[in-house]
């Protein structure tokens, strides 16, 4: 049974604790980027040793206190707030060190408090890549990035966070402290805890600092969009290019015109590459090493696209200042998609073979239920879209509250049934503990249970999330 926590454990616990660890939630705590919810919380720890979070750690399991690991607050499905009892925030953020840099060895080694900004920051200072990318790295943090195995718009070449680390250094809900904090890449002595805890969202334990892979800074990229006649012409133009450029595709981008659409609608000040957007749009970028340029590949690409009918029009960046236009029109999109104001969002994933039928299958599913804008877009090369649906223009969010629910039954019992899952790189948090129940294997189920009863036994590691309470 989790305990409310009281003025007087407070005083205890910051009696325990260097000055300062202890500080108000203050509203930039309590909230998230989607305003699903308003957390609560008693107050915000905010230590800078690992041994000061492993005294927290253990104050919490002796008086069972819940406790919700916090990093940079850019979660979409809830994991960093709650809106239950009186829980202690744990923020990392003074945890920010980049402790070493091994630019021989292609390692970082981090403390998790680190923004993903900083991080890349560093890697470049040694001439190195971190190729993690996701909108929000000036804000989020690396262990949460860890905690919910982020993924972005470079897992196509480089993988997911998971991929990207050797070592954690973690401390366990008993406070013990575990130092796993390795820069092997051959490591076979037992059950691997560091993949146990990058994706567990702060439920099995804390990360508190990780040892990172680095790469190579590719000599040159290059960024294309083309315009394709459907999602299965992008799929067929993706088999294209990797049969001309190999494995130098950092990125394959799928964009369908509602998302240009909302962003002209929303944001009149960002340029558009065409006054009237095609219905399909691909954008990808390369890295390559010295050779042929990104350039020519691309219109290597384009002139088999042209023969094959796969593509019928494109734009071939010519700078840096071009490229990062077309990347801007990107991250545009998210921010257009808020504006708008959506009534259901999925982060889903499909096998590639399966995209091209999911998509005009569910967007024929929701139009009998009812009149809705759909706004597909996502990382096609490695199978995730994120199909979100909006009310028609001119109508409110708030007159669709009660269809949410219906919505997201539509699209993720489709996306089970082709073989996908309904959780593709955001985490499960608490927005979608309950899928979890009604989609999730019994097996693996029940060894999650087991493996959340055995690591936290007194059930106070962020409470609610990934997994539903149990009574």
């Amino acid at each position: 049974m989790i305990t409310n926590l009281t003025h007087d454990l407070l005083t205890k616990l910051e009696a325990l604790l260097p000055e300062g660890t202890l500080r108000e939630a203050s509203p930039r705590y309590l909230e998230e980027p989607r305003a699903k919810w308003q957390g609560v919380a008693a107050a915000v720890a905010a230590p800078k040793t690992v041994e000061d979070v492993s005294t927290i750690l253990r104050f919490a399991t002796a008086h069972r206190i819940a406790l919700i690991p916090y990093g940079g607050g850019t979660g979409l499905v809830g994991g960093q707030v709650t809106s239950s009892g009186t829980p202690l925030l744990l923020s990392l953020e003074r945890m920010n060190t980049v402790r070493e840099v091994h630019p021989s060895e292609n390692v970082i080694v981090v403390e998790a408090g680190c923004t993903l900004q900083a991080v890349q920051d560093a890697a470049e200072q040694a001439n190195r890549l971190f190729p993690l990318s996701i909108g929000s790295k000036g804000t989020a943090q690396i262990g949460g990035n860890l905690a919910t195995n982020a993924g972005g718009i470079n897992v196509l070449r480089y993988g997911n966070t998971r991929d990207l680390a050797l070592g954690l250094e973690a401390v366990m809900p008993d406070g013990s402290v575990w130092n796993g904090l390795t820069r092997l890449r051959k490591d076979n002595t037992g059950y691997d805890i560091r993949n146990l805890l990058i994706g567990s969202e702060g439920t099995l334990g804390v990360i508190t600092a990780a040892a990172l892979k680095l790469f190579p800074r590719p000599a040159q990229t290059g960024t294309a969009l083309f315009a394709v006649s459907s999602p299965e012409a992008a799929l067929k133009l993706l088999a294209r290019l990797r049969d001309i450029a190999g494995e130098s595709i950092s990125a394959f981008e799928l964009l369908h015109r509602q998302g240009l659409e909302f962003v002209a609608e929303t944001m009149p000040d960002q340029r558009l590459p065409w006054p009237d957007p095609p219905e399909w749009m691909v954008l990808t970028e390369l890295g390559l090493a010295r050779g042929p340029t990104p350039q020519a590949l691309f219109e290597e690409l384009f002139e088999v696209a042209l023969e094959e009918g796969l593509a019928d029009d494109g734009i071939i960046a010519q700078s840096e200042g071009q490229s990062a236009e077309l990347w801007g029109l990107r991250e545009a999109i998210p921010i257009a998609n808020k504006n708008i104001g959506g009534i259901s969002s999925h982060d889903i994933s499909l096998p590639l073979s399966a995209i091209a039928d999911f998509i005009p299958r569910a967007t024929s599913a929701l139009a009998t239920h009812g009149d809705y804008r759909i706004n597909c877009f996502g990382h096609l090369g490695d199978g995730n879209l994120h199909f979100n649906v909006y009310p028609p223009k001119g109508a409110q969010r708030s007159a669709y509250k009660e269809a949410a629910s219906a919505v997201q039954d539509i699209v993720h019992d489709i996306t089970v049934e082709m073989g996908g899952s309904f959780s593709a790189e955001h985490g499960l948090g608490r927005l979608k503990a309950a899928d979890l129940e009604r989609y999730g294997d019994p097996t693996k189920l029940a060894a999650m249970h087991s493996i959340k009863s055995a690591l936290d036994p007194q059930g106070i590691m962020n409470p609610g999330a990934v997994l539903l309470t149990k009574s």
